[in-house]
């Protein structure tokens, strides 16, 4: 089976479902001749044309918005935002446009369009390249969040995404896009291609929305994460010792509610990781969820990891990045309570 990198999976994805169906159009900014600031659509236009794959103004509200009325009519855009960063202005179209439409109409309408948009930090971006706004989107009735850790993930969930009738909100961690990163910025950058999560299969096939995966089986403490942090918290449970079942959770809505009880019923602890800020994260919903589906299971309170509540670093990105020394603190100090 090939090996790829997540920009090569997730290229591979619109590829695959362009070719299946001429309704799926990608566009966004520099997302056509340039092929996207981190070339996931690079060869795009050169193989559909510059109907299917086009490039445009830089207007995150436009773009999101023309891809709404696309979708209303039978189209099925397929949107780059060039960073989660640049989100807002296109966050009214989201939620009171996108999100709402089956609503609105009783079902005549609905709006089958995916927002990708790299997300996350480890690159020097700073505050305004580097934020992590999935909770934001959590908050919404009507959207999916999709969070991938792995180029075999990232290509079938974005099939399912692109095949799913409602907007799909699919945030790519970009410090995973040529390489698991488990946090140790010190030490080499390691490759797709040497993990077994880097295979990829060719042509069509699809992972469903809503169902999350075992990384790691174990039987003393429950690890909810997802994107990158799934790697951090591998490395924190090899470094310490601690036998973690890490659940990455893959689809933060809808949540696979099923397989986080079902584990933390069976370790009685629980450590939450992401990297967002503490406060309204989505690990506050995590961890209101363990706690009323699995509190006379539990032998410590819930745990969370998380980035610090203040605008993402540029000099000092390590001390508010998650990373593994941080991850198995919070390890050891929940088997110790």
């Amino acid at each position: 089976m090939p090996r790829k990198t997540m920009i090569e999976a997730i290229r591979d994805a619109m590829d695959v479902m362009m070719g299946r169906d001429d309704d799926v159009v990608v566009f966004g900014e520099d997302v056509g001749y340039f092929g996207g600031v981190f070339r996931c659509t690079q060869g795009l236009q050169q193989k559909y044309g510059r109907s299917r794959c086009f490039d445009t103004p830089i207007s995150e509200l436009g773009i999101v918005g023309t891809a709404i009325g696309m979708a209303a009519y039978g189209l099925k855009p397929c949107v780059e935002v060039q960073f989660a960063d640049y989100v807002y202005p296109a966050y009214d179209q989201i939620v009171s446009e996108a999100a709402r439409l089956r609503y609105r109409s009783n079902g005549q309408f609905t709006c089958p369009i995916v927002i990708r948009m790299p997300t996350g930090g480890g690159i020097f971006g700073g505050q305004t390249h580097s934020q992590s706004p999935e909770a934001l989107f959590t908050h919404v009735s009507g959207l999916k969040t999709v969070v991938p850790s792995n180029p075999h993930d990232a290509k079938g969930m974005l099939i399912s995404a692109i095949e799913d009738p409602d907007p799909v909100i699919f945030l790519e961690p970009k410090r995973l896009y040529n390489g698991p990163f488990d946090g140790h910025h010190e030490q080499p950058v390691t490759s797709w291609a040497k993990h077994e999560l880097g295979e990829v299969p060719d042509g069509h096939f699809t992972v469903p929305l809503g169902k999350a995966a075992i990384r790691r089986k174990g039987s003393a403490l429950t690890v909810l994460a997802y994107g990158t942090m799934v790697h951090v918290a591998e490395a924190a449970a090899a470094e310490t010792g601690i036998d973690a079942e890490i659940i990455d959770i893959r689809t933060l809505l809808p949540l696979d509610l099923e397989a986080i009880v079902h584990s933390v019923r069976k370790t009685g602890r629980c450590v939450i990781v992401h990297e967002a800020t503490l406060t309204s994260g989505f690990g506050a919903e995590l961890s209101a969820l363990v706690q009323e589906n699995c509190f006379y299971h539990l032998e410590a309170a819930v745990a969370r990891v998380t980035g610090w509540d203040t605008p993402y670093p540029h000099a000092q990105e390590w001390d508010y990045f998650p990373g593994p020394q941080r991850v198995g603190r919070a390890f050891v100090e929940t088997m110790a309570a």
